[in-house]
Formats: C-alpha cells, sequence, structure tokens
C-alpha cells in the first residue's frame, strides 16, 4: 500500500511539474492563453504560440528523459559495481563526449565548426563529436570488462578513463582560441533548451530503448545484490549482464551529454533518493521509482533555471546544489 502511494505521489508530481514547465518561462504567457494554445485555439500573439508549441514543450519532454536516464544510469552503476557513489561520470562516459566536444571546438581546425556551432549543422557536428567520444570509451569499458573479471578492477579503469579525458581537455583548453575556448564552457554549462522540435523524435526514440533495456535487466539486477557468485548459481550470465548493462549505462548517458550537455549529480544521488522514499533494493520497485523520481528533479531544475527578469541560470549550476547534500547525506550514512 506504501509502494502504491509513493508511485501514485511520484506520478501526480511529475504531471504537475510538467505542466508548470509549460505554464512558467522567461517569457510571461497568460495561463488561459497556454490552456488555449495547448487546444489549438488562436490566441492574442502568435509568438505565444510558438514559445509553448516549438520551445516548452520540447523543453520539458528532454529535461523529463534526461534525468530519468541519468538517474537509471547512475542506479544500474551502483548495484552493478555494488558502490553507492558510483555515477554515469565514474566510468569516463560523459568524459569521452565532453573530449570528442572538446576536439570538435578546440583544435585549430575548430575554428570554422565554432562559428556555426550554434547553426544547424555546426549543433549537428557537437552531437556527433559528443556521441563519438562516449561510445569510443563505452567500447573500450566493454572490451575491459571481457578482460577483468572483476568490479573493482573495471571501476578503476573507468576512473582512470575520467582522469584521462579530463588530462586531454585541459591541454586542448591550453592551446585553444579565446572563441573556441568561450563555447565550449557555454556548451559545458548544460541546458535541456538545445533539443528543438525536429531533434526530438531521436532523442525520445534513443532515449526510451535505453530506458527499455534497463528495465528488462531487472531481475538481474537483484541477482547482482547477492554478488556474482550467488548469482552466477541463480542462472545469470554475469558477462552478458555487465555487457547489456555497459551498453544501456552509455546509450543514455551518451545521448543526454551529446544533446544537454553534461549534466552533473543527477545520476549520482536520485537513486539514493529513491531508496529513501520507498525503503527497498528490490529494483522491481526501486528501478521504477529511480526513474520517476530523476524526471522530477530535472523538470524542477528547469523550472528553476528561470532567473530573475527573464535571465536563465545554467542547469549545470542547480543540480550540485539539489544533488550534493544527497551524496553527503550517503557519506554520513556510511561513516555511521
Amino acid at each position: 500500500m506504501k509502494t502504491r502511494l509513493a508511485f501514485l505521489l511520484l506520478a501526480l508530481l511529475l504531471l504537475a511539474l510538467f505542466a508548470a514547465n509549460l505554464f512558467f518561462g522567461t517569457v510571461h504567457i497568460p495561463a488561459s492563453a497556454v490552456v488555449d494554445i495547448l487546444q489549438g485555439h488562436p490566441v492574442e500573439r502568435t509568438a505565444w504560440t510558438y514559445i509553448v508549441l516549438e520551445s516548452r514543450i520540447p523543453q520539458a519532454v528532454t529535461a523529463m528523459l534526461a534525468g530519468a536516464g541519468l538517474s537509471v544510469s547512475g542506479l544500474l552503476l551502483q548495484t552493478s559495481f555494488r558502490n553507492p557513489l558510483a555515477g554515469p561520470s565514474i566510468l569516463g562516459i560523459d568524459g569521452g563526449a565532453n573530449l570528442g566536444v572538446a576536439i570538435a571546438m578546440l583544435l585549430p581546425f575548430g575554428n570554422a565548426f565554432v562559428a556555426g556551432t550554434f547553426s544547424v549543422g555546426g549543433y549537428v557536428l557537437v552531437i556527433l563529436a559528443a556521441m563519438a567520444g562516449a561510445w569510443v570509451v563505452m567500447m573500450i569499458l566493454i572490451a575491459f570488462s571481457r578482460l577483468l573479471q572483476s568490479n573493482t578492477m573495471l571501476l578503476i579503469a573507468g576512473v582512470m578513463i575520467s582522469y584521462l579525458t579530463s588530462s586531454l581537455i585541459s591541454l586542448l583548453n591550453y592551446g585553444a582560441t579565446e572563441e573556441g575556448v568561450r563555447s565550449f564552457m557555454v556548451w559545458g554549462l548544460g541546458s535541456f533548451s538545445n533539443v528543438t522540435v525536429d531533434r526530438l523524435p531521436a532523442f525520445c526514440l534513443t532515449m526510451i530503448f535505453g530506458l527499455l533495456i534497463s528495465l528488462l535487466l531487472v531481475k538481474s539486477l537483484n541477482a547482482l545484490l547477492l554478488g556474482t557468485s550467488y548469482a552466477t548459481n541463480l542462472g545469470v550470465h554475469v558477462s552478458r549482464t555487465r555487457t547489456l548493462l555497459l551498453f544501456a549505462t552509455g546509450l543514455l548517458t551518451a545521448t543526454t551529454t551529446a544533446f544537454c550537455g553534461p549534466i552533473a549529480f543527477v545520476g549520482l544521488s536520485v537513486p539514493h533518493m529513491a531508496r529513501l522514499l520507498l525503503a527497498t533494493e528490490n529494483h522491481r520497485i526501486l528501478l521504477p521509482a529511480t526513474l520517476l523520481t530523476g524526471a522530477c528533479l530535472t523538470l524542477f531544475c528547469n523550472i528553476l533555471s528561470v532567473g530573475p527578469a527573464g535571465s536563465i541560470i545554467p542547469v549545470n549550476v542547480i543540480t550540485p546544489i539539489l544533488g550534493a547534500p544527497v551524496v553527503i547525506a550517503v557519506l554520513l550514512r556510511m561513516k555511521n
């Protein structure tokens, strides 16, 4: 009964936050006008229709799926590595995406690229560069997962990849032009507004595919909670499960980072929020709850990103403020 009530509250909160994302933004639009636009009726200003249909709805859908994807990725990694502080960034997948974009923006041949970064063609190249970097790291991790039977060793390999990509990005920044560094910095602040209507179908299909793979791993994840030996005795193919897990995590993280930029702390903190809410480790309950909680959190962050006087606050400024206290609480619980 408690679980059903928690899911009902999460679903209602998700609907309320999604609606709030449509009614609130940098431009004030009367609530009655928003309702008329959603019903297909004409309104006083045609610009309002464009803002709601072409900007706010895609932005809300993007925030919802990005939060769900990153949160589920964090849960998969925390379960697989049996480490409460594991997250999508721990294996360097988002670092690979950052490196791909850095190579495209900061190398000398990227000057012409930077000039078109925010054009249609330029932004497509940003997405392709981020996806390529993330997928290269993911392929390396899958290869390591077949060579390293220990989850701890694979975790250490991921951390080393993160350090390596970070160092390479710093080196690229050192020799880049001022314009290139500024463009890369703006991309790194993160935003849910980059996914326009024409890009939304590709983003949605890829994210939903990754989430479906994650849901199919629920039984194996519950077995992994008992340890790899017990999971093997229960008939779980641990190596195959780990490969699928890395694939799902890489797909969700790479897609989110490519389209929205690096979004910090969501994958690390949201699984713990779901655990505190439901007090369970059963992934049949925990994984859907993590999905809904992550979607609610990023929708809430998207509302908070609307600053005073219509200014925009970067998403990566807000998510650490909400996520860091959760991580600190987890550390204190581990100590006790």
